[in-house]
C-alpha cells in the first residue's frame, strides 16, 4: 500500500494576499507556481490554499459560513521561546492576535492567531510529547 498524505486546503477570499502571507510572512516553503491555487509543505503534510467560493462550489456548501467552525489548525514547536517567535512573525505578517502565548491549563505553552481570512491558527509547545517528526528531521 501507498503511503497516504493529509492536506489541509483553506478556501480563502483573496489568493494573492494569502499566498503572500504565508509565503513571505510567514516563510512556508511554496510548491509550484499553480494557477488557481497554492500548495505549502508543512513537514508531514501540505497546506492548500483555494478561492473560497471555488472550494465551496466543489464541496457543495454555501461559501458565506462565518463564526467559528469547531476547527483551529495547530503548529506545534520546540520551545516558548519559539511559541513567541512564531506568533510575533504571524502578527508582523498581518495575523489578527487571537489569544496571547501563555501557559496552557495542561502544562505546555500556547496562543493563537487568525490568518487574513479569519482561519485560526493555534502556535503551541508541549514539554510532555513532541508532536511531529524525529528530531532528526527537523533541520
Amino acid at each position: 500500500m501507498q503511503p497516504r498524505m493529509s492536506m489541509v486546503t483553506l478556501g480563502v477570499t483573496d489568493l494573492s494576499r494569502s499566498i503572500a502571507f504565508y509565503e513571505e510572512g510567514l516563510g512556508l516553503p511554496r510548491r509550484g507556481e499553480d494557477e488557481g491555487i497554492a500548495f505549502f509543505n508543512l513537514n508531514g503534510t501540505w497546506l492548500g490554499l483555494y478561492g473560497r467560493e471555488a472550494l465551496a462550489e466543489d464541496a457543495g456548501v454555501d461559501a458565506a459560513g462565518s463564526g467559528f467552525r469547531g476547527v483551529a489548525i495547530a503548529h506545534n514547536v520546540h520551545s516558548e521561546q519559539e511559541v513567541d517567535q512564531v506568533m510575533q512573525q504571524a502578527i508582523d505578517a498581518g495575523a489578527g492576535l487571537v489569544k496571547k502565548a501563555q501557559p496552557t491549563s495542561w502544562g505546555g505553552y500556547g496562543g493563537y492567531f487568525s490568518d487574513p481570512d479569519g482561519h485560526l491558527w493555534e502556535v503551541a509547545y508541549n514539554p510532555f510529547s513532541w508532536i511531529g517528526p524525529s528530531d532528526d528531521n527537523n533541520a
